[in-house]
């Protein structure tokens, strides 16, 4: 049986497909299966899937209603699970692609460093592929340090190879945006010591038509709930610096939020006034819970600003006020 699934969610991804596809079978590493998840597209992407599923015994194809990429990703999981034998799981989505030598070092540094998680760099591209040096070395380090200096690479999800039994009781979660940020913080930490390669082996394709190119929807916000689950996370572990890291990415975003809902012309001024008001009722209990534990003084009164607009700044610490915003951070 294959050492490695790899899942690769698949939606409206037509012209893109075959490049992903054809970039994982030219591995040199070949012991794998690959499980193409067909999540309901309503183009040929499903008949290209099986086309693939024919011709080479590695693929299966397994189609399902449109559930997001999460549930694709969890069925592809399931499926591992359910009917196959492999120890390890990677994801790479329909319209990147990897380098012919993606698992073998992945595998390989995992295997010789005796690591739950094996971790890649990625490069961004518009189409254009570039080359490799020629050489191998892989790092031994905590994962917290790459989640520190490079939150990018710590929390996505497809420039990785898992240890299959870090999904034995944790899924993607679905409906949900910036699925990535929910989960992979939770499997780094549950694998504790990784290992990274400084090799862009996993190609990021920009697409023009993906999500995070996509016009302005309401559920971007996801990440918010995504990183509040994630600083009550760290701040129940114990973990100070990176419940500090995690609140100030938080915080951060409520205020671009903020700005972007009132720039969206698609948006009504009532709407907008109402998702402010809420992102606001949410700074304050950020701050209330975490801001004074964990962000420098200045930082955290530039937030301040921002959460409680209606205070004055020359009477902001009478105990009056801190009455009132006490009172203000529980509604």
């Amino acid at each position: 049986m294959p050492k490695i699934s790899i899942i690769v969610p698949v939606y409206k991804v037509e012209p893109y497909l075959r490049r992903c596809v054809d970039s994982i079978l030219a591995q040199t590493f070949k012991d794998f299966e690959l499980i193409l998840v067909d999540d309901g597209s309503p183009d040929t992407c499903g008949k290209i899937c099986d086309e693939y599923a024919e011709i080479d015994p590695r693929i299966h194809a397994i189609h399902q209603e449109n559930g997001g990429l999460s549930a694709a990703r969890n069925a592809g999981i399931d499926w591992s699970f359910e009917k196959s034998s492999s120890s390890w799981i990677a994801f790479v989505d329909s319209d990147d692609w990897v380098h012919p030598d993606y698992l073998k070092y992945l595998y390989r540094a995992a295997v010789e460093n005796d690591v739950k998680i094996s971790i890649c760099d990625y490069e961004e591209t518009e189409g254009q592929e570039t080359e490799l040096p020629c050489f191998y070395k892989a790092d031994r380090i905590n994962w917290e340090s790459i989640f520190i200096h490079n939150n990018v690479r710590a929390v996505v999800a497809w420039n990785k190879l898992y240890a299959k039994e870090l999904f034995d009781s944790i899924r993607f979660p679905v409906g949900k945006l910036h699925e990535d940020e929910f989960l992979t913080y939770r499997l780094l930490d549950t694998a504790d010591t990784v290992v990274f390669i400084p090799l862009a082996l996993y190609y990021y394709f920009q697409n023009p038509e993906g999500i995070t190119k996509s016009a302005f929807s309401l559920k971007r916000m996801d990440s918010l709930e995504a990183l509040e689950e994630r600083v009550d996370y760290f701040d129940k572990k114990g973990n100070e610096k990176l419940a500090a890291i995690s609140c100030m990415a938080l915080l951060n975003l409520y205020v671009k939020f903020s700005g972007t809902v009132e720039s969206c012309n698609r948006i009504t001024q009532d709407e907008c006034s109402r998702i402010q008001r809420d992102l606001r009722r949410r700074a304050r209990r950020s701050l209330c819970h975490y801001g004074r534990k964990y962000l420098p003084f200045r930082d955290y009164m530039g937030y301040y600003d921002f959460a409680f607009p209606e205070v004055m700044p020359g009477v902001r610490w009478c105990m009056k006020t801190v009455r009132w915003c006490k009172k203000r951070i529980k509604q």
